[in-house]
């Protein structure tokens, strides 16, 4: 998967929108403030996926490219290697879908309703 097909995938998530908080180089996907994807054009290519606690530990024992969370919570937080891995991009595609659920699950009824 490429940056270009990544980031396309990200912003066809309902209300999702990006900024670079921390520097010009890593970008942040959010929906309706709140976080639940971070990378960057760097190579490797890779993304920090938010994920349920006990999945993640599943995923990190089946892939060798998920990873606990680079400079992220490591309990709720997985790296994805998107380059030279054993993840193909369906995957990647469903994990990328795993964590925008979880955050849009957290979300406020309110704020749920306002990103239809």
């Amino acid at each position: 998967m490429t940056f270009k097909q990544l980031d396309k995938y990200l912003l066809g998530k309902q209300g999702a929108t990006f900024d670079y908080p921390f520097d010009e180089v890593v970008r942040v996907y959010r929906i309706a403030e709140k976080i639940f994807a971070l990378t960057s054009e760097k190579h490797p290519l890779r993304i920090n996926l938010k994920c349920d606690p006990i999945y993640a530990l599943e995923l990190r024992s089946i892939y060798e490219g998920v990873s606990a969370g680079y400079h992220m919570n490591k309990k709720h937080w997985n790296t994805v290697m998107l380059e030279n891995t054993d993840v193909d991009d369906e995957n990647i595609k469903k994990l990328i879908d795993h964590s925008y659920e979880l955050v849009y699950k957290s979300l406020t009824k309110k704020k749920r309703e306002a990103l239809r």
